[in-house]
């Protein structure tokens, strides 16, 4: 069998971005904990870190991949799994934001960040190999206060009916 080269491209293409979200999933597995908020310093949502800046600086956010999940067999409706690369330069910040209506998971593939979360008592510091759960009830900001540059890999729930400027809301 002969397999075109657009073809063999796009076949390895969707087979790396499989094998990034399974090992993104993994990995949250595996470090369950790591990257969280302690549990003793878990709050109600917003008795905890106050909202911070409201502007991205520092960051640049690439869209990866998208995959329309209303046409995959979960069939949810109106949302994108969607996988970025976000590129922290050193007094980077990710600005305050909410994930009431968009369920994410963040891997620290290198570098060291802060967050300060509307959940948590205590600013949480991530470092590589963590994987930090964004779920419904957390608003937060990230800050990278390190001399050297992070990366993150974000996969979230992305709802697809989101206005153009929106579309790398942090």
């Amino acid at each position: 069998m002969i397999i075109s080269p657009k073809k063999d491209f796009s076949y390895f293409l969707r087979l790396a971005i499989a094998g990034t979200c399974a090992s993104v999933m993994a990995l949250a597995a595996a470090s369950a904990g790591a990257g969280e908020c302690p549990a003793d310093k878990r709050v109600a949502d917003g008795q905890g870190q106050k909202p911070g800046p409201t502007t991205p600086k520092g960051v640049t956010d690439v869209v990866r991949a998208t995959t329309d999940i209303s046409k995959e067999p979960a069939g949810i409706q109106g949302r994108l799994f969607r996988l970025r690369q976000l590129d922290m330069k050193p007094g980077a910040i990710v600005p305050w934001h909410s994930h009431g209506n968009r369920p994410a998971m963040i891997y620290i593939v290198s570098g060291e960040v802060i967050e300060y979360a509307s959940n948590c008592a205590v600013p949480i510091v991530h470092k590589a190999g963590d994987v930090a759960p964004e779920k419904n009830g957390t608003s937060h900001w990230w800050i990278n206060k390190a001399t050297k540059p992070a990366v993150l890999i974000s996969v979230d729930l992305f709802p697809n009916e989101t206005k153009t400027e929106d579309a790398h809301m942090m």
